[in-house]
């Protein structure tokens, strides 16, 4: 019974010089205003469906048509960045009958437009990648050159004279 109670507590501060009952009424009435909006809120969004990422069996249940592309790069992370930034509701597989493993991306048929721009800037991203050197290519070289640089001795002798 107290873990109920503890549960469906409510804190509420007012910024007042003087309370009085009304003030307390008028922050009870503003704090159930705001909750009842916030219920709106979260109820039109379940409404709505699940955005973003989801598995192809929500995606398919959404009743709009689905398309597929595929990708050949393992890099789906940055795939995903780019597919959020767009709105673009999608579905990762992963067919791993092919070697390398090859995936398919489920989209909505709608979302055709965002996510064509959003599939050119991740290629776009990916050819960038895949021109900038290799750090550890640059650093192998760099022991390299620094491994021929003929060293310098130097002799800590301290001499005593009287």
């Amino acid at each position: 019974m107290q873990e109920e109670v503890e549960n469906r507590a409510v804190n509420l501060a007012i910024s007042t010089t003087k309370l009085t009952a009304r003030t307390v009424m008028n922050g009870v009435r503003l704090f159930l205003n705001h909750r009842s909006k916030v219920k709106v809120q979260k109820a039109q969004k379940a409404a709505e469906g699940p955005h973003g990422k989801q598995s192809v069996r929500q995606l398919i249940g959404q009743n709009q048509g689905v398309s597929t592309i595929p990708i050949a790069e393992t890099d789906l992370k940055g795939f995903e960045k780019v597919a959020k930034k767009y709105g673009v509701d999608f579905a990762i597989r992963k067919d791993s009958s092919v070697s390398p493993p090859r995936y398919t991306v489920f989209f909505k048929a709608r979302d055709t437009d965002a996510l064509a721009s959003a599939y050119k800037e991740y290629s776009a991203q990916a050819m960038q990648r895949a021109k900038r050197p290799s750090v550890r290519k640059q650093l192998a070289k760099l022991i390299a050159f620094t491994a021929s640089i003929p060293s310098k001795v130097r002799q800590k002798s301290q001499e005593h004279s009287l």
